[in-house]
């Protein structure tokens, strides 16, 4: 953490921070072994997974949930060898429930008709199809707008 002449003041966001709350797949291993990551996979193509490795955020195995560019930290112990596949599974437990933040905020904001939960998740609803603009209360564009 930085400090500044306001007080102590956050670097990086991790998934906890945006949540509120710590989810159990990031303490229980056996919450995410079976998951099926070739499965889970659209198409027969897997190389946007491969791109996923384990990171380490403040001290602790992480990976990165490029939706909410936040940080899924990883409190149970990793085996030697499965690191990117445990941080696979954990990205993908996490994205599949709809506990990303960046999945929370589709609903509101996304402009153009998607699945909600990606193609990973068949039965997922479509978000986006009647987006408006977002109206800040009291506030009128000004007059040459």
């Amino acid at each position: 953490m930085a400090t500044s002449d306001t007080g102590t003041r956050t670097v990086s966001i991790d998934a906890e921070q945006l949540a509120g709350k710590r989810f159990d797949y990031q303490s229980d291993m056996s919450l995410v072994e079976n998951i099926d990551l070739d499965a889970l996979t659209p198409g027969d193509d897997i190389n946007w997974l491969e791109d996923v490795e384990l990171l380490v955020e403040d001290g602790i195995p992480a990976v990165f949930d490029r939706y909410s560019n936040s940080f899924i930290k990883i409190y149970f112990e990793i085996p030697k060898g499965r690191e990117n596949e445990l941080a696979r599974k954990v990205l993908m437990k996490h994205l599949t429930d709809g506990n990303s933040y960046g999945i929370t905020l589709k609903d509101i904001h996304c402009k153009f008709p998607q699945v909600e939960l990606g193609p990973w998740v068949a039965e997922s609803k479509t978000v986006g199809t009647d987006w408006k603009p977002p109206v800040l209360e009291g506030w009128d564009a000004p007059a040459s707008h």
